[in-house]
């Protein structure tokens, strides 16, 4: 699992500004550092790629490279995850999308249970899959944005992204799925309410970027 703010470096003030109550009610604002946090955490993913050297002729003579040997399937999980998939599709410009519409829904006895609604994914078979999500709470999105992909193929490997995690969604994730994944977190905290809320987390990412939902 590879955390980015238990490492110094300017995406802690990403994640500083994207957390302060303040800060963050300028929506633009909030937007653009969430794309900001998935621009960089797909830089880091970049690296567990597999790579080739190929030629590269320039006008002076010919330049050896190491490029990747394919290019990932990106999969947002709508709609908060929308500006955070936008940095990940700055830096994979190449790559082929998913999207599936998730929503939280509150049960009897206060439990949270997740609906899915749109959904639209190219062929995952034997690809690297990167799964999109902002707020990585109790992880069920998570878990069943991955059934449904599952319709579409087998993956060879996912790397799920989350701008911020919980304790409690990465156990979840961990004792449910059984193909090979990795997690990519701009922050870990500390647990989930009773709500189901990440604490300290930052609120409601998807109200935040684009405005209180009915």
């Amino acid at each position: 699992m590879f955390v980015l703010a238990n490492q110094p470096s300017i995406a802690n003030q990403f994640i500083a500004e994207l957390r302060d109550q303040s800060i963050q009610q300028d929506r633009m604002r909030f937007r653009t550092n969430l794309a900001r946090l998935g621009e960089i955490l797909a830089y880091e993913i970049s690296k567990n790629l597999e790579y080739e050297e190929k030629k590269v002729k320039t006008p002076l003579g010919t330049a050896k490279v190491a490029l990747p040997v394919s290019q990932p399937v990106l999969v947002a999980v709508l709609r908060a995850a929308v500006p955070f998939y936008q940095g990940f599709l700055q830096i994979f410009d190449q790559a082929e999308s998913g999207f599936i519409g998730a929503f939280r829904k509150e049960d009897v006895g206060s439990d949270i249970s997740v609906e899915l609604g749109y959904h639209a994914s190219p062929s995952i078979e034997g690809k690297t899959i990167i799964i999109t999500d902002p707020m990585l709470a109790t992880g069920k999105s998570v878990v069943q944005t991955i059934e449904t992909l599952l319709t579409h193929g087998t993956p060879k490997t996912i790397h799920i992204a989350a701008a911020f995690a919980a304790p409690e969604g990465i156990e979840y994730l961990n004792s449910q799925l059984t193909i090979p994944h990795q997690f990519w977190l701009g922050a870990l905290d500390e647990k989930l309410n009773h709500l189901s809320y990440i604490l300290p987390g930052l609120g409601d990412a998807g109200d935040l970027a684009f405005g209180t939902k009915l």
